[in-house]
């Protein structure tokens, strides 16, 4: 896996962010004297060998709840680390004031664990005379095990959320286009397979990269992506509601299953799915590792005041969409969310708002993808970000409202339990809960005006007139797609497709002077216009021939089966072919343009007739072509293999019919005759790339094998 920059700095930033603060010390809920709830709140690290840096404080009262004065309370250890030494209370009997609170000190011994002790008055009865402390004494270096646990736990989290996407993408990859061919005007269609892709590949982020990269090669139009997009945002709630569940206990299992299947599976099919396994045991290992290593700040009131800040829903939103922005993933953050939650630092309130600001922060990612894209595909990320910043204006003024609704079709906690420990039960469902909620709520309630949400997108960015120019430039090829072949497979193919576009210019733009009028030429004829034109048209096709072929080699480096090699294969040929072509035309016809223009005649009117007839068919033969790409339609493939024989035909009838004219003396045949002749070789030449083209196509089976498999699909 490559090395990303942004990860690391995220990774140091979110520990910072987890790191303000020092503290764990625990009191027992086992309590025997009557105390106020405050009291036993402590709150601070305590290192060994040092005195604890609150103090372990009781109340004794009688039986009207009034403290007593002058009752001695006895301060004892009751079990300690193993081989710990040097332990002690400042004071190990403490007399109690007038408000009836007697307090002390503890000396953590020289080993670190944990130090139970105990209060007692001796009351002569066993009602109300005991109370317990439990005191965590940690390493002097713990905030290092702190800082490496969550650095470690989380670059393991964001590795597995990858290689469990990644792995998903492999193994659905080549149905990606199949899936997406089905979308239709129908909005809840779109809707639904958003929702369906999103849940494969486990991320919203990569779905709309991919609409980007779709509406770019133009295999749907914007209108269609926008149902798609609100679709994803509801398929990526089910990554929080797995990591909801708490499966850190069997991630070691998982782990070890992803690795049976991607050892020792011989499919592609397999290892892909072990990979995504794989990733997802190495998800739940690394949420492990980052809440064990987070346990120090549960109880730690700077950490804890700074989360309950979080509950500002301006400042929540804020942070989450920053975090999200940084790692670019969503689904990641919310997981952190839910560790957060887990350990009980978290309130629902504070959780939402991190959650609405994950859902802006993912826009980032498809907001990169569209940069040097077409227009069309710039509005998919426009509208990816105003249709979450839209859901979260309309949720976050009634958040409360919100989380009590969350929580009320959430499970609810043990009634043994309170305080953290309830929390950490609860909350990490009802965030979850409270993501799911909110991702389907604004799908369904946007999803009837997206007409309008796009004419307000197509006003914010309207289309803008194609500026022609000499600088070669691609449209279609994504480098940021070679993980997924598929996906840049099709890509290429629509590369190739524009690039046969723009050979059909060439060919029918090429063809204009032969058939001018001798009268309407003039001494700068043909004009610098066309020459420039056709020059660069030509210019332009090497540069995409060029850049397709490293595409190509570059798709040859990821892992493909066999279907997608021989694409490779067939598409470096059917480029190479359309690059001979274009070469026919600038080479070759262009300099009979000049050579027809100085023997100052014009072609005899049969013979212009021919020519044009033998020139339409050629043509045709190329929008055939295009069409085989674009449609990946066989039956044009076969087409053109047949019109080929048929022009065959032609071409030796077009000849006898102008060498008849010639034999007949007639002028204009004979003085154009040498031009005529090396024109219909030209054109015929064009004739039988085309048809090398579809017999390569043809021979390899692949479009076959794609419409059997589309066939499939729709059954």
């Amino acid at each position: 896996m490559k090395f990303n920059y942004k990860i690391f700095i995220t990774l140091f930033i979110t520990l910072f962010f987890y790191c303000i603060s020092n503290s764990y010390l625990e009191a027992s809920s086992n309590l025997t004297i009557e105390k106020e709830d405050n009291i036993m709140s402590y709150s601070l690290i305590n290192i060994v060998g040092e005195k604890v840096q609150k103090a372990l404080i009781v109340k004794v009262v009688n039986e009207n709840s009034q403290g007593v004065e002058g009752i001695p309370v006895t301060f004892e250890t009751v079990s300690k680390p193993t081989d710990a030494t040097n332990y002690n209370f400042v004071e190990d009997i403490v007399y109690t004031g007038k408000d009836g609170i007697a307090q002390t000190h503890y000396i953590l011994g020289s080993k670190k664990g944990n130090y139970e002790c105990s209060a007692r008055i001796k009351n002569q009865t066993n009602i109300n005379d005991i109370v317990y402390f439990k005191l965590q004494a940690r390493g002097s270096n713990w905030i290092f095990f702190l800082i490496t646990g969550v650095l470690g736990g989380l670059g393991l989290f964001l590795f597995g959320m990858k290689m469990m996407s990644d792995g998903m993408k492999k193994a659905a990859g080549n149905k990606m286009r199949s899936i997406l061919s089905a979308l239709t005007k129908n909005r809840i269609v779109g809707l639904i397979v958003g929702a369906f892709v999103t849940m494969v590949i486990q991320s919203s982020s990569a779905t709309t990269v991919m609409l980007v990269s779709f509406v770019q090669a133009e295999l749907m139009t914007f209108v269609q992506s926008l149902s798609v997009i609100l679709g994803a945002d509801i398929g990526t709630t089910i990554t929080a509601q797995l990591i909801a569940f708490k499966l850190t206990d069997y991630s070691l299992l998982m782990i070890g299953v992803g690795f049976l299947f991607y050892l020792f599976s011989s499919k592609n099919t397999y290892i892909n799915i072990g990979e995504a396994i794989l990733g997802f045991g190495i998800l739940f290992l690394g949420m492990s590792i980052m809440s064990k290593s987070m346990s120090p700040l549960r109880s730690y009131e700077g950490f804890i005041n700074i989360l309950l800040k979080l509950e500002n829903p301006l400042l929540g939103v804020l942070i989450g969409a920053l975090f999200t922005g940084i790692i670019q993933s969503s689904s990641a953050f919310t997981g952190i969310v839910i560790v957060l939650a887990s350990q009980g630092l978290l309130t629902l309130e504070a959780g939402i708002p991190l959650i609405f600001g994950a859902n802006i922060g993912t826009c980032i990612t498809a907001g990169l993808a569209s940069i040097k894209t077409t227009r069309e595909a710039k509005r998919v990320a426009i509208a990816h970000v105003i249709f979450k910043v839209s859901g979260v204006l309309l949720f976050i003024f009634w958040i409360p409202t919100f989380a009590d609704f969350a929580r009320s079709i959430s499970p609810v906690a043990d009634a043994s339990l309170t305080g953290l420990a309830a929390n950490s039960k609860v909350v990490p469902r009802q965030i979850a809960n409270s993501h799911t909620i909110f991702n389907v709520g604004f799908g369904l309630f946007f999803l009837p005006f997206t007409t309008i949400f796009a004419k307000l997108i197509f006003k914010i960015y309207p289309e803008k007139k194609y500026e022609k120019g000499t600088k070669p430039t691609l449209w279609h090829i994504d480098y940021k797609v070679l993980s997924t072949p598929a996906l840049a497979l099709n890509l290429a193919r629509t590369e190739t497709s524009r690039m046969i576009k723009i050979l059909g210019r060439m060919l029918n733009k090429s063809i204009n002077p032969f058939l001018s009028k001798n009268e309407e030429m003039d001494e700068q004829y043909p004009s610098l216009s066309l020459i420039d034109g056709i020059h660069m048209r030509e210019n332009k096709i090497d540069y995409i021939e060029e850049q397709i072929l490293k595409y190509l080699i570059k798709i040859s480096g990821e892992k493909l089966n066999d279907e997608q090699s021989k694409e490779i294969y067939v598409m470096m040929s059917v480029v190479n072919d359309i690059e001979s072509i274009a070469d026919i035309i600038d080479k070759n016809i262009l300099p009979l343009i000049q050579k027809k223009h100085d023997i100052r005649e014009d072609f005899s009117e049969d013979g212009k007739k021919e020519i044009k007839e033998y020139h339409l068919k050629a043509a045709k033969q190329i929008g055939r072509l295009r069409e085989v790409f674009e449609e990946m339609d066989l039956n044009e493939a076969i087409k053109i293999m047949k019109k080929k024989l048929k022009y065959d035909e032609l071409d030796i009838k077009l000849r006898t019919n102008h060498l008849k004219r010639v034999s007949k003396k007639q002028t204009e045949s004979i003085i154009t005759h040498e031009v005529h002749m090396e024109l219909m070789d030209l054109l015929k030449q064009i004739n039988v790339y085309t048809s090398n083209i579809a017999k390569t196509i043809i021979s390899s089976d692949l479009m076959s094998n794609y419409k059997e498999k589309e066939n499939k699909n729709a059954i």
